[in-house]
């Protein structure tokens, strides 16, 4: 297990127990997330579904490819979000992405950006990456702020991205790297 520990968040990455939790995250915003990322068959939203997905990601954290961690508030077991580093590449490329969603009811007051930024850390002095590359959807309003306000650089609109919901979305590329951080 994996542990970061923020101002007011702790983030440790998920281990089997975390399974029901999960699945009642993303069941509670199944249609808050919807806006910006595709809507998932029911089984999806399952504690069995969730449990799955958290076996890969610990296959996936053991050969140092991916990060999933859980968004706590700091002394506390609520999970409030989820944010990973994933789909880590390494020479020539050693870069990853970061990807994110916080509860609905706890927008708005920094905890994106804070995850976002202790991910960050982690990703350059821990896993040693070089970039770190993020996708979002130019109507994403807040994640956008949330990747502006951690540094990250708009280098691009990549036309037809994904397919969420029926229709083809563009998204922006940013990226942050290690010399944009700490000029290394």
């Amino acid at each position: 297990m994996v542990k970061l520990d923020g101002d007011r968040l702790t983030l440790r990455t998920f281990i089997e127990s975390d399974a029901r939790s999960l699945a009642e995250l993303m069941r509670n915003n199944k249609q808050f997330w919807a806006t910006h990322e595709p809507m998932h068959e029911d089984e999806f939203y399952t504690e069995e579904a969730q449990f799955k997905k958290i076996l890969e990601s610990m296959h996936l954290l053991r050969a140092n490819r991916e990060y999933s961690f859980g968004i706590y508030p700091k002394g506390s077991n609520l999970l409030i979000g989820h944010i990973s580093l994933y789909a880590i590449k390494r020479l020539p490329y050693n870069s990853g992405f970061v990807g994110y969603s916080v509860d609905e009811k706890y927008t708005r007051k920094g905890i994106a950006t804070e995850a976002v930024n202790e991910v960050v850390k982690f990703a350059f002095n821990v896993a040693k990456l070089h970039r770190i590359e993020a996708y979002v959807s130019p109507k994403n309003f807040g994640s956008i702020k949330v990747l502006e306000n951690a540094n990250f650089v708009r280098e691009g609109l990549l036309r037809e991205l994904l397919y969420i919901n029926g229709s083809w979305e563009d998204h922006y590329l940013y990226s942050l790297l290690r010399n944009d951080r700490w000029g290394i």
